[in-house]
């Protein structure tokens, strides 16, 4: 279903939400552009961590950096998570399917005498 591009941005995508910290981050930019030393606020992390947090979320497409004067701003591209609402989105239905057919088949066995003696 997926090509192996597609796959290479699923997997650094993933990897990227895998962190709490990252998740944090973008909870943290969905509402608007910030700097990196706004963003560094929060936690209890050298700005060079939070940096290297950054630099994952870049990598994968997730978040977009740009120097204006002497700061560093953030913003959020929610466009990267379409493949992978995609890919998420037909294993829903690939399992939901297998469920059900297994859900069927189970409903229409004969019942089995009771085996307790």
């Amino acid at each position: 279903m997926f090509n192996h591009m597609v796959e290479h941005d699923l997997n650094r995508v993933f990897h990227a939400l895998g962190d709490p910290t990252r998740r944090a981050i973008l909870d943290r930019l969905a509402e608007g552009e910030a700097t990196v030393s706004h963003l560094s606020r929060p936690f209890d992390l050298s700005f060079a961590a939070v940096s290297k947090h950054l630099g994952v979320l870049e990598r994968a497409g997730l978040v977009t950096r740009e120097t204006r004067g002497r700061e560093r701003v953030c913003r959020i591209n929610p466009a990267a998570l379409d493949d992978a609402r995609s890919w998420l989105e037909f294993h829903e239905r690939f399992w939901t399917d297998r469920l059900e057919a297994l859900e069927a088949l189970v409903g229409a066995a004969p019942d089995r005498p009771d085996d307790s003696r």
